[in-house]
C-alpha cells in the first residue's frame, strides 16, 4: 500500500481540498484494510473486501480514494446514519471492523499541536499525528451482508407492475400481489413536471 502522504494528496485532488476529514478518512481506511488483512486493496484483494461508510461527508471520498471501493461496483455501501465511521468487512475471511471517529479528538487536538490557534487548522495537523487509539474507537464486528448486496452482476432484475421501470437488486416490493419499484409502492423523492 503506499504511504500515508501519498494516500492523502490522491485524496484531497480528487476531494478537491485538503481538511481533517480527509485525513480522518485516510488513516481510517488505512487502518480498516490492515485490521481485516488487506494488503492490495487496488490491486489482487480487490475483490475481497467491502466498506460501508455512515457518513457522506469529506472521510468517505478519502476511503473511496484509499480502498478502491465504490458504490458503481457495488462494494461501497453508504448507510444514512450521519456519524463518522465505517466498517470494513473482508468477504473471504468474514472478519470485520468497524472504526468510529472518536469527537474528543477535536479538543484533543490542542495537545498535540498547541502552537496552531485556528481551530480547524490544529485539528488537520493534529489529526495526522495523534495516536490510532486517541482518534478512534474500533470494534470488532459481524455483517450479515445480504446476497443482493454483493459485488458483481445483479442476481434479479424485474419489472414495476405500475411505470414498467426495472429494479434490480432485489429493491423491488411486493404489494397487493403486484411487483412494484420503491417509487411505486412508496411515493417518489420527486415530482414530475
Amino acid at each position: 500500500m503506499r504511504s500515508f502522504n501519498e494516500l492523502l494528496e490522491a485524496a484531497t485532488s480528487i476531494h478537491g481540498h485538503i481538511c481533517a476529514g480527509q485525513v480522518i478518512g485516510v488513516r481510517m481506511a488505512m487502518l480498516g484494510l490492515k485490521k481485516i488483512g488487506i494488503n492490495d486493496p487496488k490491486g489482487l484483494d480487490r475483490k475481497k473486501f467491502y466498506v460501508l461508510v455512515e457518513i457522506d461527508r469529506c472521510a468517505t471520498d478519502a476511503i473511496q480514494t484509499v480502498t478502491g471501493c465504490s458504490l458503481g461496483k457495488r462494494s461501497l455501501k453508504w448507510l444514512d446514519h450521519g456519524i463518522m465511521a465505517a466498517t470494513f468487512v473482508n468477504l473471504d475471511t468474514g472478519k470485520a471492523v468497524r472504526i468510529l471517529a472518536k469527537e474528543e479528538a477535536r479538543e484533543l487536538a490542542a495537545k498535540y499541536c498547541p502552537e496552531i490557534k485556528e481551530k480547524y487548522e490544529r485539528q488537520l495537523a493534529a489529526y495526522r499525528i495523534m495516536p490510532e487509539k486517541e482518534l478512534f474507537a474500533m470494534q470488532d464486528v459481524t455483517v450479515a451482508i445480504p446476497t443482493c448486496d454483493m459485488p458483481g452482476r445483479p442476481l434479479k432484475r424485474v419489472q414495476c407492475s405500475a411505470c414498467q421501470e426495472w429494479v434490480q437488486d432485489g429493491r423491488d416490493i411486493e404489494k397487493d400481489g403486484k411487483i412494484l419499484c420503491r417509487n411505486c409502492a412508496y411515493g417518489a423523492y420527486f415530482k414530475v413536471i
